[in-house]
């Protein structure tokens, strides 16, 4: 098998079973997915915990994907919900821990977190656009974050494109005062 193969092929490869191509899949998409991570979780350590996470479950569920998407597309939605997950989960941790005053005094509270230097005033936008408008989730992430081509979010959401650059829109008015603060 060669090193250098076609992340598609592999991906393919692996959904039917073969391991010498999940192996070379992973090696071949670690860097991409920590990459990938550090957009949702720009604390290195963060983004490489999430990207281990989504590592994880790409070797768990590769049996999953069956190639009707591209398998970019299907990773970046692991990678989408893995990174998230970590910042929920480290969200948790903080409410846990209480933080020494000299340390909250140092930070802007809605672009980093205390503990995990995420953007929490990005996440936290998501979090409460799911809450009150979970269909324009999805495409947001995907445009937005995993940075894909308005075919393929269209695709990957099952909508028409003109449906999707007009959630998108929706999506991108309801999160901007969110991020300005206003909201």
């Amino acid at each position: 098998m060669r090193d250098s193969a076609d992340p598609e092929e592999l991906a393919r490869r692996a959904a039917a079973g073969d391991t010498a191509a999940l192996d070379a899949l992973l090696q071949h998409i670690q860097p991409e997915v920590v990459r990938r991570c550090g957009r949702f979780l720009p604390c290195r350590e963060d983004a490489e915990e999430a990207a281990q996470d989504v590592l994880l479950q790409v070797a768990r569920k590769i049996t999953t994907f069956q190639g009707r998407s591209r398998f970019g597309t299907w990773l970046y939605t692991v990678v989408a919900n893995c990174a998230r997950q970590k910042y929920r989960e480290l969200k948790r941790r903080a409410a846990e821990q209480p933080v020494p005053i000299d340390a909250a005094q140092h930070v802007d509270p809605r672009t980093t977190s205390v503990i995990a230097g995420s953007r929490v005033d990005l996440l936290e936008a998501l979090e409460r656009l799911e809450r009150e408008h979970p269909h324009l989730v999805a495409p947001l992430v995907y445009r937005d974050i995993c940075q894909l081509e308005y075919a393929e979010v269209a695709e990957r959401v099952g909508v028409p494109l003109g449906t999707l650059k007009s959630r998108l829109h929706e999506a991108r008015r309801q999160v901007r005062p969110w991020l300005a603060g206003s909201a």
